[in-house]
């Protein structure tokens, strides 16, 4: 896969995009919401070090070691707190 498809905010129609393009605006996006909303400390003074405006949804298509993986990247690394599995048995 080299490409993608990308509908702009308020457009009807979809245009392909490169696949680095997509990679660099969904980074750039992250990390614009992450420095915008970033709590290092609650209103108590406590470390939190968190982000809530950032949420991640896996699928069944993942298996438990990509969501090992997803989980200590989106809460370590990143400080996303809401973060869902829907895989079902």
């Amino acid at each position: 896969m080299t490409t993608v498809k990308y509908r702009a905010p308020h457009s009807d129609r979809w245009e392909e995009k490169p696949l680095g393009w997509a990679m660099d605006r969904i980074a750039r996006l992250v990390k614009d919401a992450r420095d915008c909303d970033f709590v290092e400390q609650n209103a108590a003074g406590v470390t939190v070090n968190h982000l809530k405006t950032v949420a991640s949804l896996g699928g069944a298509t993942l298996d438990n070691e990509e969501n090992y993986l997803i989980k200590k990247l989106f809460t370590g690394g990143l400080g996303i707190l809401p973060i869902e599995n829907q895989a079902r048995l």
